[in-house]
């Protein structure tokens, strides 16, 4: 998985993660301390602290993505239904614990609720807590990993395929990725359409704000993967002599979260010691944002043909309807 392939996201539920072993995270930190470039997947950033951190700051002021996009999907759900259609089969991917589907249920009306999460048993503890909270809802849980590929009951007659794909998950691809991502979700769809949110360009400050919080809670977020290394790989990572940075890069669109080294020093990783040079960086996470005609641009690309599009008064945040072909 390279550094920028959707998992859970600062934007998305972390239970969409996939759960990691200790010795595939070994040998991730093993190659991402020992040769440039210096990057691990944000996928070990959710062990259980990790998940309490992250739950923390999609309830910070500065961090705007959550609420707006349930706010988008609360205000225009009637409206989202009336491009989407209504009886059809309704498939989430990457569905963790299901909260922003709730939205768009008593709008939708699906016949089947199809839930993607590559974690089985959270997976169907999700599915049967929306099954007794929908009592007419037939939830049918898919446990596979969406971004490689995934097989569908057979779709009932005249139930098209509506696909949701909220939180901006697909600001964590990289773009050749988002494309590979979407002519699937194009061929999967068929005759249908996905529902898919996309965070927005927008003044840097907001995204400044948003990653950098006054309260350093992503400051811990991402200083918890070393700690977790500390915790599960017996690594000798002294948390102090690091520091979060978080920046925009305009030219590729996205933000980046990276762990930079304060000074030079040695950490001892799994019986190797490793020399990090002062300012060196690890790179722990890209969150690419789109414009509204970048995303559109995209979608054609892949195959949809670019419907309806929902965004809040300060354009934030972005959700969109996108025809898959018949």
């Amino acid at each position: 998985m390279s550094l920028g392939l959707a998992r859970a996201t600062r934007e998305a539920d972390p239970s969409d993660t996939p759960e990691t072993d200790e010795a595939g995270f070994l040998q991730d930190l093993q190659l991402a301390l020992s040769a440039p470039p210096h990057g691990i997947s944000p996928k070990y950033f959710y062990d259980a602290q990790g998940s309490r951190l992250f739950d923390r700051i999609c309830e910070l002021p500065e961090y705007y993505p959550t609420r707006t996009e349930r706010s988008i999907l609360s205000a225009f759900a009637q409206e989202i239904a009336e491009e989407a259609g209504t009886r059809g089969d309704l498939v989430e991917f990457g569905a963790g614990s299901c909260s922003k589907v709730r939205l768009l249920l008593d709008a939708l009306r699906p016949r089947r609720y199809l839930p993607i999460d590559i974690s089985a048993e959270h997976l169907e503890q999700s599915a049967a807590e929306l099954e007794r909270e929908h009592p007419g809802l037939l939830v049918l849980p898919v446990a596979a990993d969406y971004t490689a590929g995934v097989r569908l009951p057979p779709p009932l007659p005249g139930a098209p395929r509506i696909g949701f794909f909220p939180g901006s998950t697909i600001g964590n691809f990289t773009p050749a990725e988002a494309l590979r991502f979407l002519r699937g979700a194009a061929r999967l769809l068929r005759g249908g359409g996905l529902l898919l949110g996309a965070d927005l360009v927008k003044d840097p400050a907001v995204l400044h704000a948003a990653y950098n919080d006054a309260q350093g809670v992503t400051a811990a977020f991402n200083l918890n993967l070393l700690a977790r290394a500390n915790r599960e790989l017996g690594a000798d990572f002294e948390l102090e002599r690091f520091w979060h940075s978080a920046f925009f890069n305009a030219g590729q669109q996205r933000i980046e979260m990276h762990l930079v080294s304060r000074q030079r020093q040695q950490v001892a990783v799994g019986g190797e010691v490793y020399e990090l040079a002062e300012g060196q960086s690890l790179h722990t996470e890209n969150s690419y944002k789109f414009s509204i005609e970048g995303l559109r641009s995209l979608a054609l690309q892949a195959g949809f043909r670019p419907g309806r599009v929902w965004t809040d008064e300060r354009r934030l945040f972005s959700v969109h309807w996108l025809h898959a072909p018949q």
